[in-house]
């Protein structure tokens, strides 16, 4: 048992036995704090001044600290201009094929090579201005150029020997109240092929030309004296440029055409498809179900959805009553409108031959030539499919089908397809991309951005 010696004693209540701290050696712990507290306001601007202190030292750090992970990461290489050289006028495009480089000026198109940068030919028979030059080299120092204008014409050349051979202008027109002009330009690798998109007044439609490479390596070969005149014609011809009217210009535009159609030996290029953007939707015109599956083909794949049973009354019933639910959700009145205007602009791919694009047995298919043709228009939630080995059975003109469709949940921003023509991507309104394996025909990834922006173009690496 343990006891207390003494018995437990209680301090009176008195202040003067109180624990005090010891103030006078209290600056001794902390040497900050022997001087004397600023009075009101310089504590607070004190306060203030240190607090701006920190944070700059906070921001230099981390900007420090990014210096030093920058440098860590691999340099790019900085390139510097090995060579220079003069062209007459300005230089608004150029295009690489071979061993030249072709550039279009503001009033010729000239050729240079790649080796010396030494200029070798000039075209200059009609004073244009030249925007886009699309080049492909076919071999046997044999190229295919495709030019543009200011006015929005095509221009297609052949350059052989060092001199350009003018064939035709795609595009041409005879009223100039009817001038089509060119918004896009695409030619195939390899040169089999060239997609002109070409808007008018009140429409705008997408050519496919198949381009006779094969009849120009054989014709330049046969007669390379005339195709060597010809260029020399071309190069001595002129005309002042002095009266700039419209007229002018088409006259001007049209004389190298009409003057070299009976010189010129070289095949001119075939229109194989022209693709005019899809109607709106409607309501169904059929009587009855069974109008509705005449329609219909084999059923093996999707179309574009003009077969169906909708009447407008019911589409104009359904609208109404979403407008009425969301309302408040809901942007102004013109959006109906926007929704029904056709569109006036497509995006387009030339693509080998793979699994999505079934050719029949009797069409002979080559690996390295473009079997098909891949198109959406603005606004439309489809992807539609062209073979391009088809027999010429159908006219031109006609509204042509597509032979493979691929809808999406939501309109088409963009797409890009891989330089080996297999893997095709795919950017949606919804901010979704898809990558697909054209050969196998299937998907391999689906990647949505959660964050709310727009697509505008895709590209691959």
């Amino acid at each position: 048992v343990y006891t207390w010696k003494h018995p437990l004693e209680i301090p009176p209540p008195s202040e003067e036995n109180w624990q005090k701290e010891d103030e006078e050696d209290f600056f001794l712990q902390d040497p900050e704090q022997k001087r004397d507290a600023l009075p009101q306001p310089l504590r607070m601007i004190n306060k203030l001044v240190m607090l701006l202190f920190e944070n700059a030292m906070e921001i230099i750090e981390r900007k420090e600290m990014l210096q030093e992970a920058q440098k860590l990461k691999v340099q790019p290489t900085e390139c510097f201009p090995t060579a220079e050289f003069q062209v007459p006028g300005r230089a608004n495009c150029l295009a690489v094929s071979g061993k030249y480089i072709f550039v279009g000026l503001s009033v010729s198109l000239a050729a240079f090579t790649v080796s010396d940068c030494k200029e070798v030919f000039t075209w200059d028979a009609v004073k244009t201005q030249i925007c886009a030059i699309h080049a492909s080299d076919l071999g046997d120092e044999l190229h295919v150029l495709l030019a543009v204008d200011e006015m929005g014409l095509v221009w297609l050349f052949c350059f052989h020997k060092e001199s350009f051979l003018f064939i035709k202008i795609l595009n041409e027109m005879d009223d100039i109240n009817k001038r089509i002009t060119c918004v896009e330009v695409v030619l195939s690798p390899g040169g089999d092929y060239a997609g002109v998109l070409l808007q008018g007044n009140t429409k705008a439609w997408l050519d496919v030309y198949q381009l006779p490479k094969d009849s120009w390596l054989k014709e330049t070969e046969k007669n390379p004296g005339a195709a060597a005149g010809l260029a020399c014609r071309e190069r001595r011809s002129s005309w002042t440029s002095a009266c700039r009217s419209q007229a002018d210009i088409l006259l001007l535009q049209e004389s190298p055409a009409s003057a070299n159609k009976d010189d010129a030996k070289l095949s001119l290029p075939v229109l194989l498809l022209k693709l005019k953007p899809p109607k709106p939707v409607t309501g169904s015109s059929f009587k009855s179900p069974l109008d509705a599956l005449k329609k219909v083909e084999d059923g093996s794949m999707l179309g574009l959805g003009y077969n169906h049973l909708i009447k407008d009354s019911q589409w104009e019933q359904q609208e109404a009553i979403f407008r009425s639910t969301y309302r408040e959700y809901l942007e102004a009145e013109n959006e109906r409108e926007s929704k029904q205007e056709i569109p006036r602009h497509a995006t387009f791919h030339f693509l080998l031959p793979s699994q999505i694009l079934q050719v029949g047995p009797e069409m002979k298919v080559q690996p390295d030539v473009p079997a098909g043709i891949s198109v959406h228009w603005d606004g439309s939630h489809n992807l539609c499919f062209y073979l391009l080995n088809r027999p010429l059975k159908e006219k031109v003109d006609s509204d042509l089908k597509p032979d493979v469709v691929w809808p999406c949940a939501a309109p088409i921003a963009c797409s890009a397809v891989s330089s080996c023509s297999r893997y095709l991507a795919l950017a949606c309104e919804d901010t979704a991309i898809t990558i697909w394996d054209t050969h196998l025909g299937y998907p391999l990834s689906v990647t949505a951005i959660l964050e709310e922006r727009l697509i505008h173009s895709v590209h691959f690496l």
